[in-house]
This record gives C-alpha cells, sequence and structure tokens, in this order.
C-alpha cells in the first residue's frame, strides 16, 4: 500500500513535470491552473488503473498449482465509476498440489483455500470438502481426524454442488 502511494505521488510529479513543460513550450500560455490539476487528473487515473488491474496482475504471478475459483466484484458509492464497471478487490484460489484425499471416505477431499484480499495478506485455510452432499468444513483448531479418517470437532457448512469452490474441490483429478 505505501509503495502504490510513492508511484501515485511519482506519477503525479511525472504529469507534474511534463506539464511544465508544455507550458514552457507553449511560452507560458497556459493558466497557473493547469499544472496542478493535470498532476491530480493524472493520480486519480493512476489510482483507478491500480484498482482495476489489481485482480489481474495478482493473479497472473500465483504459482503453479493455484487456481483461481472465486473472485468479488466492489462498488462503493465515493467511487462512483465502479457502479458502471465494479472491480474486484478478493478472490479465493484453490491449491490443486495440497489435494489429498482418503481411499476410506472417497466422497471427501482436503485442499487449501488461499484468500487474497487488495490490502490484506494472502491467508490459506486448510478445509474438507464433501463432494456428495455438497458441505464443506474448516481445519481450525480442535478439528481432529478420527481412525477411520471422518473428522470430529469439525462445523460442516452447505455449500451446494454448484457452489464454484466445492465444484472446482471435487473435480476428479
Amino acid at each position: 500500500m505505501f509503495l502504490e502511494l510513492i508511484a501515485t505521488f511519482a506519477v503525479g510529479l511525472a504529469a507534474a513535470g511534463i506539464a511544465h513543460l508544455m507550458n514552457r513550450l507553449t511560452g507560458r500560455r497556459l493558466p497557473r491552473w493547469f499544472i496542478p490539476v493535470i498532476a491530480g487528473i493524472t493520480m486519480i487515473a493512476f489510482t483507478i488503473f491500480n484498482e482495476y488491474t489489481w485482480f489481474q496482475r495478482t493473479s497472473n504471478a500465483l504459482p503453479r498449482g493455484l487456481v483461481v475459483v472465486k473472485s468479488a466484484e466492489h462498488k462503493v458509492a465515493y467511487r462512483p465509476w465502479t457502479y458502471l464497471k465494479p472491480y474486484v478487490d478478493r478472490f479465493i484460489a484453490i491449491d490443486t498440489l495440497s489435494l489429498r484425499r482418503n481411499e476410506n471416505l472417497p466422497d471427501k477431499r482436503i485442499l487449501d483455500l488461499l484468500v487474497y484480499g487488495r490490502w490484506t495478506p494472502a491467508q490459506r485455510i486448510r478445509a474438507v470438502f464433501n463432494c456428495k452432499t455438497g458441505q464443506r468444513a474448516d481445519l481450525l483448531d480442535g478439528v481432529t481426524f478420527n481412525e477411520d479418517g471422518s473428522l470430529k470437532g469439525a462445523t460442516w457448512y452447505d455449500t451446494g454442488l454448484d457452489d464454484p469452490i466445492t465444484k472446482a474441490a471435487c473435480k476428479e483429478a
């Protein structure tokens, strides 16, 4: 976040420099407000550009085995352009390389979910998916495995078989 702020100021300064050069080349005929307005418009445009390209840049930089399965578009009143075209500010990827199965429980899959947010560090959640009933249980503290591989102490959430995360987790490899 701090580096983006510095980059925004640098882009504003560069735009102000170009506007200043334009003013000099025109014999100082441009109005006094021209340079700060150009710098401000450029900084706003750069900020909007960063918001709209964050998802693409971040998802393209994911390591091998991570697959984006769900994204969340964002609209906000103080950014009215987001009502015309919402931007993605968070998404969930599954780690296909972490997929685990148990021969005794063929309908269940264990894998890692990675939750990415625009201004937050990625969060890794290990989860168990029941591909027969469309349920998910997160492997949190206090959740243990029985000898047969079933879970003890887990809270199961009904996600449905049409949920994109469940569908991706249950896809046959």
